[in-house]
């Protein structure tokens, strides 16, 4: 190969990574305006509030079955994986808290988030998706009509309040799912499995769960509006923005998770 080939190739590199490294940083600055956007909204709160009420059973009262059935098998899993250990230790005891210290601080709120993001994040962009290719955005700014008021803010906090209850929903059941293979596993009876997890596991390991999923709903609403709301297209825009959203969600759940857990919080 030439060096005016090499050169070329190299310096094509270089552009493709510019290229993605500003469409990044735009797509970034663009959820971080949408942000501050309603921020500004709910100070102080200003929303529709059956748009709310709405989103509030959709997005979370539909989501119970696939998450319960989620959260069973993941403290089942938690278990399984613990169980050799268990066996050759004899530490029956221990057994709950393995389980459940894994569950509720890193397994439960990250499985549930990325079903969350997957069931209800892809559907809200493509549902703002299609109201932005069709213009009903533009009609509602043409009728005096805020679209962040009335559209995106009831969403934003559906998504974090119906992430935080589907967590501690699926920590108990997780919990029991841990205790259920436990028996039927390992042997171990109900009431080992309740002292083990009394006894080693705090307020605290409940809450770092907690808190965790305050951040990734956020994160979902958040990537998920914006990704919404900017579709350039028509109906393959709406596809793109939605396999967008599904991959910036997971990053952010990632990456939030690894600054949250650093930080202790």
């Amino acid at each position: 190969m030439s060096r005016r080939g090499e050169g070329g190739r190299i310096a094509g590199l270089f552009e493709g990574a510019g290229a993605a490294a500003i469409n990044v940083a735009r797509e970034a600055g663009g959820m971080v305006m949408l942000l501050g956007s309603v921020l500004r909204a709910l100070v102080p709160p200003s929303m529709d509030g059956r748009e709310l009420v709405r989103n509030l059973h959709k997005m979370g009262n539909r989501s119970v079955p696939i998450v319960a059935l989620t959260a069973f098998f993941a403290g089942a899993l938690m278990t399984i994986q613990s169980a050799p250990f268990v066996q050759r230790l004899g530490a029956t005891s221990l057994a709950g808290w393995a389980a459940g210290y894994a569950v509720l601080r890193e397994i439960g709120p990250i499985l549930i988030a990325l079903m969350f993001s997957g069931r209800v994040g892809a559907n809200n962009t493509a549902e703002l998706g299609t109201m932005t290719v069709t213009e009903q955005l533009d009609g509602l700014r043409a009728l005096a009509i805020d679209p962040v008021r009335y559209l995106i803010v009831p969403r934003v906090v559906a998504m974090i309040v119906m992430l935080v209850a589907l967590t501690a929903i699926g920590d108990l059941v997780a919990l029991l799912g841990g205790a259920a293979l436990g028996k039927a596993a390992l042997g171990i009876e109900w009431t080992t499995m309740y002292h083990s997890f009394a006894d080693n596991l705090g307020p605290q390991d409940f809450l770092q769960g907690i808190w965790k999923s305050l951040a990734f709903g956020g994160a979902i609403a958040i990537t998920s509006c914006h990704f919404g709301t900017t579709v350039r297209g028509g109906a393959v825009g709406v596809g793109r923005a939605v396999n967008a959203q599904v991959v910036a969600s997971a990053v952010s759940i990632m990456l939030l998770d690894f600054f949250l857990t650093y930080m202790n919080i």
